[in-house]
């Protein structure tokens, strides 16, 4: 399946402040420090605000849509002319009507007056939606005036709707130049250094509850089912820095009877190996130090390759053992049905099956960006994200120095390969719960319901945040939200 996000020349585009690409084309796409994303495109409604004063404006407002009444007007007309045409002044009216015509200026009038209401009231999101409709409909002179709208209007240092609106307005211009790709690439890999980005990961992972409760929910599930075992082999498709494990073996070496022995097969790719600033010997060493001061018998087998590629013999099943599989935040990565011939997503959950494990875990975001088409995936990124926005602003303030990089190096790469790539290039794709009970249920899996203890552990993390997370249990299902709007799922299955 082709891509519309590789650029004849990768470095072309590489082009972030943080990348190390050259600077050099006539597309291009930046975070400018003064706090809105900059882009360049050979459209004559762009404007390049890199060095504008005038672009930090926050909160939203109609000081921020426009600095005098000339503006304004320039933008009705750039309007005007982009929805009714160059004549539009000119249109007789009875003219019209014997044309026939009556129907199509009506409707471009309506839009017109619709666009006008948005900019006066400053209605960043409906007008980054009506960016997005403008880029599926190919109307690129309409693109082009929205966009430059939009980029007076948000700012990576103002209010969650502005930051996440300023990555959402360089995911639609990275889709435009078909950089998508790099720039995903440029943020997940070459820069921050190793070091910077695993403090970011670490910041984002203290001040919002998102991934601890993945982790503690799949940890008790995996504690629950291995109470009674004497030897316990986890299978951690995404090893990462290895984190999860720690609580873990702390739980487990407390256990009635003495812990069991513990071996913990952990897959990498080269991405989760630079964000740790090493290979998986750094994890080996982590664990393994944890597991000696609990005493726990421990073994770690490093599986150095992805997920697509991983196979029975990676595994090194040895009789006798029971095996927990984790997924935690990793299968909305496996390219699908809707991608092309390999189906990894169900390969992988055929192979869990394989092993018969006492049970596989699965944390995943709650949205659906998969198969949807490009606009209602671009307004579900918005719905999400925005909440996330949201509760960073309640625990990282604004002016913190850190928080720009974290939300840039930690969610922007994410947001930008949602909106700006399609085919293979799109690997952040989410899918609802219910998408996934269906996938685990076809590969032979029933629900393993969290219990009530596990549900208790982590309403007892959430009192040390803000009162506006929320935790729902749906048929032994957890789901963490903000605001009732849920935001992560977490749930566990058995042969």
């Amino acid at each position: 399946m082709e891509s519309n996000c590789w650029p004849p020349n990768l470095e072309q585009y590489c082009t972030l402040d943080s990348s190390s690409g050259v600077q050099n084309s006539s597309s291009t796409a930046s975070f400018s420090p003064n706090g809105s994303p900059v882009s360049q495109l050979n459209n004559s409604c762009l404007m390049d605000l890199r060095h504008s004063p005038d672009n930090t404006c926050s909160p939203v407002s109609d000081s921020c849509v426009t600095d005098n009444e000339h503006d304004l007007s320039h933008m009705i007309r750039q309007l005007e002319t982009a929805m009714l045409g160059t004549d539009s002044d000119n249109i007789d009216v009875h003219d019209i009507m014997a044309s026939g015509r009556s129907t199509e200026v009506s409707i471009k009038s309506e839009r017109w007056k619709y666009m006008m209401e948005m900019i006066a009231q400053g209605d960043l999101k409906e007008l980054l939606c009506a960016c997005a409709k403008a880029i599926e409909n190919k109307d690129m002179h309409l693109t082009d005036c929205l966009m430059t709208q939009l980029r007076q209007m948000v700012s990576v240092s103002g209010e969650p709707k502005q930051r996440l609106g300023a990555y959402m307005l360089e995911g639609l211009v990275a889709r435009l130049a078909s950089s998508g790709s790099s720039i995903y690439k440029s943020l997940r890999c070459k820069e921050p250094a190793s070091s910077e980005l695993l403090s970011y990961m670490h910041i984002l992972y203290e001040i919002c509850p998102y991934f601890k409760f993945g982790y503690m929910s799949a940890n008790g599930a995996i504690a629950e089912a291995m109470k009674d075992e004497s030897r316990v082999h986890i299978i951690d498709f995404q090893i990462a820095q290895g984190s999860q494990w720690l609580t873990l073996i702390h739980a487990l070496a407390a256990r009635p009877g003495g812990p069991p022995s513990i071996r913990i097969t952990g897959i990498d790719d080269s991405t989760s190996a630079y964000a740790r600033g090493g290979g998986l010997d750094k994890v080996r060493q982590r664990l393994s130090k944890v597991a000696e001061l609990c005493k726990v018998p421990f073994e770690f087998h490093a599986a150095a390759i992805s997920a697509t590629d991983v196979q029975l013999e990676n595994l090194r099943i040895q009789p006798g053992e029971a095996i927990a599989v984790n997924f935690a935040m990793m299968l909305h990565h496996m390219p699908d049905e809707s991608v092309g011939a390999q189906n990894h997503r169900d390969r992988l959950l055929r192979l869990a099956k394989s092993l018969s494990p006492k049970v596989v875990t699965l944390v995943e975001q709650e949205a659906n960006t998969n198969t949807a088409p490009f606009v209602p995936r671009f307004l579900e990124t918005m719905n999400h994200f925005l909440p996330i926005f949201e509760s960073i602003d309640v625990s990282l303030p604004r002016d913190h120095k850190e928080r720009i990089n974290v939300e840039q190096h930690c969610l922007a790469r994410e947001i930008v390969n949602i909106i700006a790539c399609e085919g293979p290039e799109r690997v952040e794709r989410h899918e609802l719960l219910g998408k996934w009970r269906s996938r685990f249920i076809m590969a032979g899996f029933k629900p393993f319901p969290l219990s009530l203890f596990v549900n208790s552990t982590i309403k007892t993390l959430l009192q040390s945040y803000c009162d506006k997370y929320t935790l729902e249990d749906k048929d032994g299902v957890l789901f963490l939200g903000w605001m009732n709007r849920a935001i992560v799922a977490s749930c566990a299955w058995r042969c």
